[in-house]
């Protein structure tokens, strides 16, 4: 299996070679090197007609408690005597290890840092240039290292609730950030929905398609796109675009890793730190301890808090209610106050999707009848990680988190029309407290 892109200074190659039945496997990375010049490429004992080659030696089955993948740099026609090999190898070594931790913080496409308003997220995304943009959705480009999202059925329907939440939100032009970035399919040239020309009106249009297919019956995934197609051309890229700009990390927990004592059956897990926010909470912790509180926001807010992280709204245009105790992210260990942000209101959802990947990793769709989210009344909070540091501001039961590195989201929690939680839970109970580590998978109590 090989895969190829063009870089700006040379062609690059993989190359996937499986041994039979010997449990090995090598990942080759052939190097164009025709770039230098002769007498350099003589000077550096380096054949010019032949790629040099990154081999990562690694076990099929093995990969968890096997030995460890081992990095080779050679040319073939002197593969025991090229001398740059050992120090290309150690300086792929280092180049990874240096990268890995904020691949997060570069555009998947032309790998030209983010201009991020609040800071980086978790997952990698693409940029809003207009080329990377038609790069990404139009030929593929990259999309897989930004599309393998874990997108299970209810959180598509959740990432469109929060979507239309916002839209319909007359606090809109605040919190209806990102504006969508989706090329027109009848003009690959041009962008459809543009941050710089938003057109909040079309944007709902294409929404309203892909709820009026709620109808249809299962059908297969080309099918499916057809008539969201004949409905509104943008209508599926739009979808596209709300599962793969979301840039946290949400999944449904399965029923054994549920937190019991929430009573709602729509329980996710939700990360959305970046590695190097993740490791300064970790250093934090280590020196003042953690515990956890809840965060409660209304849905319509979760379009933005998905794809730009908890932010200090206090005194800017994002602050909607008061800021009575200062500037600060506020939380509470006691869920009845969350739930009282939470809000009231909410959005009728679109059916149920089931998402694979194919070669270019468009999803695909598998239609359902509605199972999930039907009311129009979803309330919606947040279990965070909170570090017990000293400016943690107590308030009784509510706590302000001026510094942004000290809140972590871990848990996000959907209640239905008729669902009712329970407003008594209090984090700090040991009872409650025990079962949120065990669920997390800690051994340990470190608040």
């Amino acid at each position: 299996m090989t895969f190829m892109f063009l870089n700006s200074f040379c062609f690059l190659s993989f190359c996937l070679r499986e041994y039979g039945a010997i449990d090995d496997v090598d990942i080759d990375l052939h190097v164009d090197v025709s770039f230098l010049d002769e007498e350099i490429a003589l000077a550096w004992d380096v054949i010019r007609r032949e790629p040099v080659i990154v081999r990562l030696h690694c076990s099929l089955t093995q990969y968890l408690n096997g030995p460890v993948p081992t990095v080779d740099v050679f040319q073939v026609s002197t593969k025991e005597r090229f001398g740059l090999g050992h120090q290309l190898k150690k300086y792929t070594v280092e180049y990874a290890e240096q990268r890995i931790p904020v691949l997060n913080e570069y555009c998947v496409v032309c790998d030209e840092p983010h201009v991020f308003q609040n800071g980086p997220m978790l997952r990698p995304t693409v940029c809003e240039r207009e080329l990377c943009v038609f790069a990404f959705q139009t030929l593929g480009v990259m999309n897989e290292a930004a599309d393998e999202i874990a997108t299970g059925a209810q959180v598509v329907d959740l990432l469109v609730s929060m979507c239309r939440s916002a839209l319909e939100s007359p606090r809109k032009v605040v919190i209806f950030e990102p504006y969508p970035s989706v090329v027109d399919p009848n003009d690959p040239q041009t962008l459809a929905f543009n941050p710089r020309k938003k057109d909040y009106d079309r944007v709902m249009k294409a929404l309203d398609s892909i709820a009026s297919i709620r109808e249809m019956t299962q059908a297969p995934y080309l099918e499916i796109k057809k008539q969201m197609d004949k409905h509104d051309p943008l209508a599926h890229p739009l979808l596209q675009w709300v599962i793969s700009s979301n840039r946290s990390h949400i999944v449904k927990l399965p029923v054994t890793r549920q937190l019991k004592f929430m009573h709602t059956p729509h329980q996710f897990l939700l990360l959305s730190s970046p590695p190097a926010k993740e490791s300064n909470f970790r250093a934090a912790k280590n020196l003042f301890g953690s515990t956890f509180a809840f965060h409660g926001s209304h849905i319509e807010n979760w379009h933005s808090i998905l794809r730009n992280g908890l932010v200090v709204a206090s005194n800017t245009r994002l602050q909607l209610h008061g800021a009575i105790y200062g500037s600060g992210i506020y939380v509470s260990p006691m869920s009845s106050i969350s739930f009282g942000y939470s809000g009231e209101k909410a959005w009728h959802l679109i059916p149920l999707f089931f998402l694979t990947s194919d070669i270019k990793s468009i999803p695909r769709l598998c239609w359902q009848q509605p199972q999930f989210l039907q009311s129009r009344n979803l309330k919606c909070i947040a279990l965070c990680e909170v570090i017990t540091s000293p400016d943690l501001d107590k308030h009784g039961d509510i706590w302000v988190v001026p510094n942004t590195d000290h809140v972590c989201t871990r848990f996000f929690f959907v209640y239905e029309d008729g669902q009712v939680g329970d407003t008594n839970i209090n984090t700090q109970d040991n009872s409650i407290y025990r079962e949120i580590l065990r669920v997390i998978g800690n051994q340990t109590a470190t608040g």
